[in-house]
């Protein structure tokens, strides 16, 4: 058993989770993720979202199979995307009497002090009344132009971004994978999960290869640096099957799911 001693938890899901291969909506999964962070919310945990999925689900609106080359059509998809995926968020967790919150950022919220200040008191006063932040980038907008940066680059990268500045205990990231193998599990049928990490090194960020699926972006590289962001600032990280989001009461109750990145003095019970 891990001893997370959780207080407040940041939930990032990818797209993968989100999407079927076949470009469909999992309703299902955002069924569960609602049941999940609803029950988590009563268990009195203050509970935040960051969620993929924009595009992938514009792409599902509008009938498309790839994704646009083109930056302002990719952005008419989030625009498009986001609003459904929101819909949906909030049309779950009425379902469990959970009320969802939605915050779009880019990055140039979190440069300035004064922007940044506000949004967390934002999201204070949402926790306080035991709403649950749905938080995504602003794909509608953020693009990186001379010195004036607002995307994030990931969503992996966000909450990482957003767990540390909240102060949160702990952050699940779920993922089309289970957690950080020796090798590729999807090649190497020898590959073994590596149950826990107490520090990630370059070497490792610069080993781990693959990207997302046509639908979103990242991989595990970029999971990697949001467990380093973690670990770096003393705080929490578990990288976990996005399968079936009800994992996250397993996760929270300290069982052993996925990779645990934790600092090395954080307790593990056996």
């Amino acid at each position: 058993m891990r001893v997370l001693n959780c207080r407040r938890v940041v939930v990032k899901i990818g797209t993968s989770s989100l999407i079927h291969p076949s470009g469909t909506i999992n309703l299902q999964t955002i069924d569960r993720l609602a049941y999940a962070l609803a029950a988590l919310t009563n268990q009195g945990l203050a509970v935040v979202l960051v969620t993929s999925g924009a595009i992938g689900v514009g792409l599902n609106r509008l009938h498309l199979s790839e994704r646009p080359a083109a930056i302002a059509a990719q952005q008419a998809l989030a625009a498009i995307g986001q609003s459904e995926l929101m819909r949906l968020y909030s049309q779950r967790f009425a379902d469990y009497d959970a009320q969802a919150a939605q915050l779009l950022l880019t990055h140039d919220v979190f440069d300035y002090p004064l922007s940044r200040q506000h949004v967390l008191d934002t999201i204070d006063a949402l926790l306080a009344a035991r709403a649950i932040p749905v938080i995504n980038e602003n794909d509608s907008v953020a693009v990186d132009e001379l010195d004036h940066r607002t995307t994030f680059g990931d969503n992996d990268q966000l909450s990482a971004l957003v767990a540390t500045q909240i102060d949160a205990d702990l952050l699940i990231v779920m993922s089309d994978i289970d957690g950080l193998y020796t090798a590729d599990p999807r090649s190497d049928p020898a590959a073994s999960r590596i149950p826990r990490v107490t520090a990630v090194s370059q070497a490792q960020i610069e080993r781990a290869g693959g990207t997302g699926s046509r639908f979103g972006t990242g991989g595990m590289v970029t999971k990697l640096k949001a467990a380093a962001t973690m670990l770096d600032a003393g705080k929490q990280m578990v990288l976990c099957s996005g399968a079936d989001p009800r994992v996250l009461l397993q996760v929270v109750a300290g069982e052993a799911i996925g990779t645990w990145f934790a600092p090395a003095e954080k307790e593990d019970v056996k």
